[in-house]
């Protein structure tokens, strides 16, 4: 059986000239969240479209559920649910009225499918305000809500936090983690908010140029990612030459007008520091650190511009 709930072979989307997705190969396992990563253009929404149908794929193959997406109906995509770009309701309808509809057409998973839905993103209460008066915070509630209220297999979510405030992060970020741990529901998740992503993803994919550049478990992640001492100093370059002569040092990278990074052992962070001083340079602080998931996305790809 396949392990894979969705799984990507050689995925190509053309626009005339121009390659958006170039053969991309995904592998996102069963009750895992999978974290999509990259620059704005990468190929990421145009990625979640293909894999709902929304855009036809130039050549590759999509398999959901372990089928060929071709030979797929239409009730494979009951079993999914999705956020991509700007949720879309009615207008003038409110909350409960617009998910009321989207019941009618998906099927009602339970009796109390739209209030249920609702109270998990924290809309009840709001339920009689028309979707024209909403926030942008609020109408990403409501789209979490339409994703989810039908009690899908798979999520795919672009965006899903995106205007929500920190409380409002942590809830979603815990209804997910819990979904998928306790639903065994499977999500593909992108966000600018790589915090996030390190916080709730299993595994994570880093797309750039349409490409699939890498793909890891985030546990390998985490035990390849390097221990660092952060100094902040007075003179970053005066610093930088006391590493090479003093302790033949060159593992290290300006982080900062006033910071240096040293990558090793943090057990020489204290005659490191008296060095400096003895050297003329003020040390303001020290901080031992490990990468984070920013630090290997910018290594990955450059920059920090992520949709």
């Amino acid at each position: 059986m396949n392990q894979y709930i969705i799984e990507t072979k050689n995925l190509t989307k053309k626009y005339g000239e121009q390659i958006s997705v170039d053969c991309l190969n995904l592998h996102v396992p069963k009750g895992k969240i999978y974290g999509l990563l990259g620059r704005n253009g990468a190929g990421k929404t145009t990625t979640m479209k293909m894999l709902l149908n929304l855009v036809k794929p130039t050549s590759g193959d999509i398999i959901l559920f372990g089928e060929d997406f071709r030979k797929t109906d239409s009730k494979t995509y009951y079993r999914i649910g999705s956020i991509v770009e700007t949720p879309c309701f009615y207008e003038n309808l409110t909350a409960e009225e617009n998910l009321k509809i989207l019941a009618r057409l998906r099927g009602q998973h339970r009796k109390d499918t739209v209030e249920h839905a609702l109270s998990v993103v924290d809309l009840g209460s709001k339920s009689d305000k028309a979707f024209k008066d909403y926030s942008l915070g609020m109408k990403q509630r409501l789209g979490i809500a339409a994703a989810i209220m039908h009690e899908p297999e798979l999520l795919i979510l672009d965006e899903p936090i995106n205007g929500l405030d920190p409380i409002g992060i942590l809830e979603i970020r815990n209804y997910l983690r819990n979904l998928c741990q306790e639903n065994r529901t499977t999500i593909l998740i992108s966000s600018h908010l790589l915090s996030e992503i390190e916080q709730m993803a299993d595994i994570i994919g880093v797309m750039q140029e349409g490409r699939l550049i890498e793909e890891i478990d985030m546990d390998r992640l985490h035990m390849q990612n390097r221990k660092y001492m952060e100094f902040e100093v007075s003179d970053v370059n005066a610093a930088a030459h006391v590493l090479e002569r003093n302790f033949k040092l060159s593992d290290y990278t300006v982080a900062g007008r006033h910071l240096l990074r040293i990558f090793g052992s943090p057990d020489s962070r204290s005659e490191i520091n008296k060095t400096f001083v003895e050297n003329g340079i003020t040390v303001s602080n020290i901080t031992v650190c490990e990468e984070k998931l920013e630090d290997y996305f910018k290594n990955m790809i450059g920059g920090v511009g992520v949709e």
